[in-house]
């Protein structure tokens, strides 16, 4: 049998078809990470550096905007490296760290959209008790099983990955060291790649989200029930589940934009799989400051301390 080698330099080719035109998108996706990194820092700025803010639901938040600041970091400034200066290349091993550090924080994006619908319910169906289950000694009970959950299947599905022989090509059309682009390289049998990867998606996000649903139906007949006693506490659901919906939807284009690869562009698949990543990150901080009252007057408050303090002339 012909002994073939394994690539060890993978070459990140996503949205190579652009030919000449590709830098142009530097501005569209320069534009997203300024306005993900500027609302997520204002956001973590503000529920810190503001008392009235620290409680449980504003952590959560903050803890949100800090994963939503963190993941693009890992990806976005080499992608704008790549589309101004051509810079492509990545090597195996940087290339497997890149994917562990994107996916792994990634997967907190719908655990803490999990604490978030458990502290609704705990302020709308527990009131009496809201304080005493959302203490960190009590709440580290549905804290441990997610990041143990999340460590464990990240680091499976990145350790699989990196056991595979790469001789098919050294070439993946992508812009970041993506899960699926990644293995579709590989020569040999990836059945067990797609089956844990398969098994990733259904125990973090879909599992996720099929809690956070039952939680919401169980929140909303419990305000049908009572009357109007839980109305303010449900404005907050509400923010949470537009951020869910955004998430989710643009999750399935990004998953189905594989499933059904053959009848799509290589492009479209790239720009759905990075607005996976990105688009959250900009949404998400934006509709939090707008809708969640306390912080959208703190950031309100603080922008126009902020300008009262260039127009006063110094003495």
């Amino acid at each position: 049998m012909e002994n073939v080698s394994s690539h060890k330099h993978f070459i990140l080719d996503g949205f190579s078809e652009l030919g000449a035109l590709r830098p142009v998108l530097f501005i569209p996706f320069f534009i997203m990470f300024i306005v993900s990194l500027s609302a997520n820092s204002l956001l973590l700025y503000v529920v810190i550096s503001q008392r009235s803010l620290h409680s449980p639901m504003c952590i959560l938040m903050a803890g949100m905007a800090f994963v939503d600041l963190s993941y693009p970091l890992f990806f976005v400034p080499n992608m704008l490296l790549s589309f101004l200066f051509g810079w492509r290349g990545i090597s195996l091993t940087g290339c497997l760290v890149q994917m562990h550090f994107i996916h792994f924080i990634a997967s907190f994006h719908s655990t803490f959209l999990v604490w978030m619908a458990l502290d609704r319910y705990f302020a709308i169906c527990t009131p009496l008790y809201y304080h005493e289950l959302m203490a960190l000694p009590k709440f580290l009970k549905f804290i441990i099983p997610f990041v143990v959950r999340n460590v464990l299947l990240v680091t499976l599905f990145v350790s699989l990955a990196g056991t595979l022989s790469f001789c098919a090509g050294n070439v993946m059309n992508h812009c970041f060291c993506e899960h699926m682009a990644l293995v579709e390289l590989a020569c040999g049998s990836t059945a067990i790649n797609n089956l844990v990867g398969l098994l990733t998606i259904f125990l973090n996000p879909v599992a996720d989200f099929i809690f956070i649903t039952a939680s919401y139906v169980v929140i909303f007949s419990s305000v049908l029930k009572s009357g109007r006693s839980g109305v303010k506490a449900l404005h907050t659901c509400i923010t949470h589940i537009v951020v869910m919906i955004v998430s989710l939807t643009v999750a399935l284009v990004a998953l189905l934009s594989y499933r059904i690869s053959n009848g799509l562009p290589a492009g479209v698949r790239v720009f759905c799989s990075i607005m996976y990543l990105l688009f959250p990150s900009c949404f998400n901080p934006i509709i939090y400051g707008i809708r969640t009252t306390e912080i959208r007057q703190h950031i309100l408050k603080m922008l126009m301390c902020s300008r009262f303090v260039q127009i006063v002339p110094y003495s």
